[in-house]
C-alpha cells in the first residue's frame, strides 16, 4: 500500500512480519496496516507485510528496496518480553533460531552472508528518533541485540545490501500488542496506537535527517 502527498520530498519503506509460531497477531504487521492509513506531509510512504520464513522474507525486502529506491527503510518485529519500543543498534551475520519459520525451516549456527562482515550497523539516526519518541512520552530504548531469528535476518541482509548507498535503514522491535495478552500471560504489553504513533515518528525524524 502506498500514500502519495502532491510534494514528495522523501521515500520511506516501512514492513512488518506476518503471525509466527502459531500466532494469531503480529503487532508489527498490525502497524504496517495502520500506517497504511496515515497521511506524512512530504513523505510517500511504502509498506510491506513479509513472509515469517527464511528463504523468502530477505529476498522480498531487497526486491523491494531495488524496486522502489527508498531514502529511508525501516523494518519491523515482534519482541515479546520488551515494554519499549526499541530501535536496533546493530545485526549479526548469524541465523540461530530456537523455533522454525513458517515454513518449518530451524537454522542453525548458519552465516547469512558467508563472506560479509559479523556485524552491521543500523544507518538510522537512532539516537534522534529516541530522543523524539521518548518526548511523545512512548517508552523506547536502543536495543544491541536483534536476535538470530528472521528479524535479525532481515536486518543483516538489508544493511549488507545497502552497504555505500544514501538510503538510511534499520531495525526496530516493538511490544506484544494488548491483544496479545492472553496469549502471552505475563508478559508487557503496548497500545497499537501507541506504536503506530512511534514509528510515525520514527519515519519522520529518519525522513528530515
Amino acid at each position: 500500500m502506498t500514500v502519495k502527498e502532491s510534494t514528495v520530498r522523501k521515500t520511506a519503506l516501512v514492513t512488518g512480519f506476518e503471525p509466527f509460531n502459531g500466532a494469531a497477531l503480529n503487532p508489527s504487521q498490525e502497524i504496517v496496516r495502520a500506517l497504511g492509513d496515515k497521511k506524512f506531509d512530504g513523505i510517500e510512504l511504502i509498506t510491506e507485510t513479509l513472509p515469517c520464513v527464511f528463504s523468502k522474507a530477505s529476498p522480498l525486502l531487497i526486491g523491494l528496496i531495488e524496486k522502489t529506491e527508498p531514502d529511508v527503510v525501516i523494518a519491523l518485529g515482534q519482541a515479546e518480553g520488551r515494554n519499549q519500543v526499541t530501535p536496533e543498534k546493530i545485526a549479526i551475520n548469524l541465523d540461530d533460531a530456537r523455533i522454525a519459520d513458517n515454513a518449518g525451516e530451524q537454522r542453525k549456527n548458519l552465516r547469512i552472508i558467508e563472506n560479509g562482515p559479523d556485524g552491521l550497523f543500523s544507518t538510522l539516526p537512532i539516537d534522534r528518533i529516541i530522543s523524539a519518541i521518548s518526548g511523545a512520552e512512548i517508552p523506547v530504548g536502543t536495543s544491541f541485540t536483534a536476535g538470530a531469528f528472521l528479524c535479525n535476518n532481515v536486518f543483516y541482509s538489508m544493511q549488507y545490501f545497502l552497504q555505500g548507498s544514501s538510503t538510511l535503514s534499520g531495525f526496530i522491535h516493538v511490544p506484544l500488542m494488548s491483544e496479545q495478552a492472553k496469549d502471552f500471560p505475563g508478559l508487557p504489553t503496548m497500545d497499537l496506537e501507541k506504536m503506530v504513533e512511534a514509528i510515525s515518528i520514527a519515519i519522520t525524524v529518519a525522513c528530515l535527517s
